[in-house]
């Protein structure tokens, strides 16, 4: 089977104008937004394509790999996802302020989300940049959370009767809210878990209070767009005790520390062949010494220094690693045509990829592959222990698989 499709993971920056998003988007994926310090720069959404980056089986395997639908460095592998810079939020977005609503019609269509917080304190509460350390990162943080809840909790309302209209047609309340919420990716799962974590299941929704609309929404929107925040500008001397902060008063987030004009810089730099580095790495080696300003060079040795030398990494590779394999529990699954030689029909060795979510089961692989390979699907074959295995047998990460059907095998 030759087409591969890849279900492209969408992950949407959010966060407060001035914050670094854009900065954040152009260091993962090399693209040209513009970057300015005034307000609402970003009035249209940037996309752009970033990478996730996992061990690849080829070394495992001892085979030279020639990868299509990613690539293959030093034996890791790259895998394509969408990255979505968002226009800013502020206060008062869910009702239209600023460029709300466009913000929000956009972050609902994300499936994971890195809340982008300057960490140095250099933004105010109106998203305008201000002395260092004026600011305060942490109530940004619940400012754009509070705008996401009640965006949430408005759709909700403003569906009301066609909800209640539903279960009075004998459908369950997951049921009939999936219905009105499968246009933001939420799904019935989501809402199941959020009604049974928010003490609601049993609860009629006729007799919903606004707490409970509120409680609800606030419980959703966790499950359903689950969010990193990304403590940003950690190269500002203000940022330390900002992130720190951040960090003792959101135990239950991941805070990953962060400089995307620092990783910008090393992937401009490795652009132009000054250096050798690769994103998510703890060094970078200079190669033409000669070629480099002075400028570029006190530029380089500080984010040595200061960023590596802190925090070991520049924080926007691993934030996207973290968002897609560990919030997302996305598996990495590698389909083949002749499970003995890792090759499809061509000879590519370990041609493709794919980010499978958790609990896919093969009859899920062979959808992504192609529709036609569920019809009449028989079994897969495990390269690496030849075992067949059933159509609900649920893939692993670094799976390498070759599925049989009656009609096509992929």
């Amino acid at each position: 089977m030759e087409l591969i499709v890849l279900a492209t993971v969408k992950v949407g920056l959010i966060g407060k104008t001035n914050t670094g998003k854009t900065t954040f988007f152009n260091a993962a994926t090399l693209g040209l937004a513009e970057v300015s310090t005034y307000p609402f720069t970003t009035k249209q959404p940037n996309y752009g394509t970033a990478n996730v980056i996992s061990l690849c089986v080829c070394r495992e395997f001892g085979v030279k790999d020639s990868p299509k639908n990613s690539k293959c460095v030093e034996g890791w592998r790259y895998i394509p996802v969408e990255l979505i810079d968002l226009p800013g939020l502020i206060k008062g977005a869910w009702a239209g302020k600023g460029l709300g609503n466009q913000f929000l019609s956009v972050a609902s269509q994300s499936d994971v989300l890195l809340h982008v917080v300057d960490a140095s304190g250099s933004v105010d509460e109106e998203g305008r940049l201000t002395e260092p350390g004026s600011g305060d990162p942490l109530a940004d943080y619940y400012d754009i959370e509070e705008e996401l809840v009640m965006w949430l909790m408005k759709l909700i309302e403003k569906n009301d009767d066609k909800i209640i209209k539903s279960v009075k047609s004998g459908k369950s309340i997951a049921e009939s809210m999936a219905e009105i919420l499968k246009g933001v990716k939420i799904s019935e799962e989501h809402i199941v878990q959020a009604l049974n974590l928010s003490n609601l299941k049993d609860k009629d929704f006729e007799n919903w209070t606004p707490l409970d609309d509120k409680k609800f929404s606030q419980t959703l929107r966790e499950i359903a767009k689950p969010t990193i925040v990304v403590a940003n500008k950690m190269d500002l001397d203000t940022a330390p005790e900002y992130f720190k902060k951040l960090r003792d008063n959101l135990p239950d987030k991941i805070v990953v520390p962060c400089s995307a004009e620092a990783e910008l810089s090393l992937r401009r730099a490795e652009q132009k062949g000054l250096i050798k580095y690769i994103p998510g790495q703890e060094t970078f080696e200079i190669i033409k010494m000669d070629g480099l300003t002075e400028r570029q060079k006190w530029a380089l040795d500080y984010i040595a220094r200061k960023i590596l030398g802190e925090y070991m990494r520049t924080g926007v590779q691993f934030a996207l690693n973290v968002a897609v394999f560990k919030l997302l529990k996305m598996n990495t699954v590698y389909p083949v045509y002749d499970p003995q030689k890792l090759s499809d029909k061509h000879g590519n060795i370990l041609p493709d990829v794919l980010l499978m979510p958790d609990n896919s089961t093969v009859e899920d692989l062979a959808k992504e592959i192609h529709t036609e390979l569920t019809r009449g699907l028989l079994y897969a074959i495990d390269a690496r222990t030849g075992l067949r295995l059933p159509v609900n047998y649920k893939l692993k990460d670094r799976d390498v698989l070759s599925i049989y059907s009656t009609t096509r095998r992929g």
